[in-house]
């Protein structure tokens, strides 16, 4: 019986050992866990730094209009649509005398010019830009542009802003639109 018991045995065994040697089908199948996939974090734009220096004669005197354009985290951010957001600006204007005094300092911000912007502008736009136009009699005239903070975009309200010579400053809206068809119409006269 201990032989009938010794050769199942081996038999048993042998018969693992053939079977573990055979060929087995390797698969070319990697197998890999998925990793969880994390939202992109939404980064907040800023528009580029924007610094203009110009001098203007004004009432018999030189000025230079120095108008700084920079973003400000502290701000409400733009934004542009539900992915975009940018800073918003802020922008000092200041007007130096001829010697280097201080006749006007003031920084802008969207917020100066929201009731001549619509509610679609307040929330989505940004302070884009004070520009010097030109010297009148008794105003400097600037134009202030308020709206889409993206550069591929061309959507803004424009502006017209007015420093006295007190230093007040009035604000309305531009009605004056630039179409091609007024400077062609100059042109062929």
């Amino acid at each position: 019986m201990k032989k009938v018991v010794y050769i199942a045995a081996v038999l048993i065994l042998s018969t693992g050992v053939f079977c573990s040697c055979s060929n087995k089908k390797k698969s070319n199948d990697i197998i890999v866990p998925k990793s969880a996939v994390t939202p992109a974090k939404k980064l907040i734009k800023s528009m580029s730094v924007s610094h203009g220096v110009h001098t203007v004669s004004w009432g018999g005197n030189t000025y230079t209009i120095d108008v700084l354009r920079k973003s400000d985290a502290s701000l409400p951010q733009a934004q542009v649509d539900e992915n975009t957001k940018y800073y918003d600006n802020k922008i000092t204007v200041k007007i130096l005398r001829k010697d280097g005094s201080v006749f006007f300092r003031r920084t802008f911000s969207k917020s100066d010019f929201s009731t001549y912007v619509d509610a679609d502008t307040k929330t989505k736009g940004a302070l884009l830009g004070i520009v010097l136009v030109r010297a009148e009699s008794n105003d400097l005239l600037f134009a202030v542009s308020v709206g889409s903070p993206d550069v591929n975009s061309d959507e803004y309200v424009p502006l017209d802003m007015k420093i006295t010579r007190t230093g007040s400053v009035s604000i309305s809206k531009d009605n004056n639109l630039d179409t091609g068809s007024d400077t062609q119409s100059d042109m062929a006269e």
